[in-house]
């Protein structure tokens, strides 16, 4: 994620409880100090207005689901993708009625249904007996919004063809380059890189790139393996994440964390730059179902900075979200997610001036406890802080006791673009290193369980107090130098994670 003062343009560029125990960071805590119901976002469509919906199945099994699927069909709308593995259906409708409708067509099966979007759908599913007939409206290819607010990268000067890894602070910060002594990585670690997809012609990245397990998950949340579909075209956001994951050890460019595993490109960010629910939930499921080991997520949900559970669409879309994020550490799969760039407290917060972003106009909004960033504040997802080559947490970077689990290097970045390199800051940079730590951890200890793999990167993190507080830092950091708001555990360490 970047800096907050991009992040409402853009608006999505970023596990278990049971198995982390009752203090964890990065999704346990609240988001917010307050338990006033949060403001109303009502989403009121026309009749003929094309809207998508997440239905959610009381029971996950695939009975249910053929039930609800013919609930959703006599409710008038049309199935996009169903998730029988989590009870979850991604539907399309054109009825200003449907939620309504299906509480009645679904009744007894149907658990809870919510609209993942204000504005109109653009990825329209098409095909015979579809209502709104062939051929498909495209992209808004004018709007284009960089992924999570991205700042302009800027390029890193020369032909490309010397190393860079002098300008690599960030690999020193956290000893990957002494990790890397022990190892580089496994080639049976896949990390899912749920972003906007990896050029697939790049020097650094090409020799990493799993073709067979990349995706497009960006039309109806429906997981797409057509020959380009997991390409970027509109943003080179996860291209540089995948850099900072595993750019390959070849004599040119940078070196990443682990530069010997695999990456899939799993594209959840469309041609106009937004995030939304099903995309997310059809990466989590992808790269569950694809036997992934780590996913790396620089991005929140669009179009809600914060998904409220006291609304009945917000809420929806909170479960089923969760449900894919369980169901895919249920399958082995770790994730990490970035904590933001808007500067807030996420243990205290208790305003959201900032969404809905593919509205008109936001709604000045207060939100509660029960208001999540998603996927980062979910439990088990490692929540990861920004920090600048000083050590101190970065100007933009979220922070929250509670909250973050780990910090990492995020502001200028250097790592690959298309046709180069260069940099970027963000927590949306931060995440990444995560990731790859996770991936050479996984690398060594391939027995451990994702809910252990948490446990040994706290574990393994170096303890580090709070830095003092600044006035562009926001809130002051709170707790022990052993757990704290700005570095969480402390700063993820690769070596120790190889140990």
């Amino acid at each position: 994620m970047t800096p907050p003062s991009r992040r409402r343009t853009l608006r999505s560029i970023v596990g278990t409880a049971a198995v982390l125990g009752l203090v964890l960071a990065g999704g346990l805590s609240a988001t917010a100090a307050t338990s006033e119901p949060s403001t109303p976002v009502p989403i009121l469509p026309p009749d003929g207005t094309v809207m998508s919906y997440v239905v959610n199945i009381g029971q996950a099994n695939p009975g249910q689901t053929r039930k609800a699927e013919k609930a959703v069909v006599a409710a008038g709308g049309v199935v996009v993708q169903s998730w029988p593995q989590i009870g979850v259906i991604v539907a399309q409708s054109d009825r200003a009625a449907f939620r309504d409708a299906i509480r009645v067509t679904g009744k007894n099966v149907v658990s809870s249904v919510g609209a993942t979007r204000t504005a109109e759908v653009k990825d329209k599913v098409t095909g015979p007996g579809v209502p709104w007939g062939p051929g498909s409206s495209g992209w808004n290819q004018g709007k284009n919004k960089p992924v999570n607010g991205d700042e302009p990268s800027t390029p890193i000067p020369g032909s490309g063809s010397e190393q860079y890894t002098s300008l690599q602070w960030d690999m020193r910060m956290i000893q990957s380059d002494q990790a890397n002594l022990v190892t580089d990585g496994s080639r049976n670690v896949l990390v899912g890189v749920l972003d906007s997809g990896i050029d697939p012609d790049h020097v650094d990245l090409k020799a990493n790139i799993d073709v067979a397990n990349s995706v497009d998950c960006t039309v109806g949340g429906r997981p797409d393996q057509s020959a380009t579909g997991w390409y970027p075209t509109t943003s080179d956001h996860g291209t540089h994440v995948a850099g900072t994951i595993a750019a390959a050890r070849n004599g040119v460019g940078i070196v990443g964390v682990a530069p010997n595993v695999r990456l899939a490109s799993v594209k959840v960010v469309n041609d106009d730059g937004y995030i939304y629910p099903e995309y997310a939930i059809c990466g989590f499921m992808w790269a569950a179902q694809q036997g992934m080991d780590v996913t790396n997520n620089s991005y929140y949900v669009d179009p809600f900075e914060f998904w409220c559970a006291d609304q009945a669409d917000q809420g929806a879309v909170q479960e089923a979200v969760r449900r894919a994020v369980n169901w895919s550490a249920d399958k082995g799969v770790v994730s990490a997610a970035a904590a933001g760039n808007s500067a807030l407290d996420l243990s205290t917060n208790t305003v959201d001036n900032g969404s809905p972003n593919d509205a008109p106009q936001p709604v000045a909004r207060t939100i509660n406890s029960g208001c999540l960033d998603l996927p980062a504040q979910l439990p088990g997802v490692v929540t990861v802080s920004s920090l600048t080559e000083s050590g101190q947490l970065s100007s933009f970077s979220n922070r929250g006791l509670g909250q973050i689990d780990v910090a990492a290097p995020g502001s200028r970045i250097a790592s690959t673009v298309p046709g180069g390199w260069a940099y970027k800051s963000g927590t949306s940079m931060a995440s990444p290193h995560v990731a790859g730590v996770l991936a050479l951890m996984k690398s060594v200890h391939p027995e451990l369980t994702p809910a252990q793999m948490v446990d040994k990167l706290r574990a393994d993190a170096t303890a580090t107090p709070c830095s003092p507080p600044q006035s562009n830092r926001g809130a002051a950091c709170e707790g022990t130098t052993e757990l704290n708001s700005y570095y969480g555990y402390g700063i993820v360490d690769a070596l120790k994670a190889v140990q």
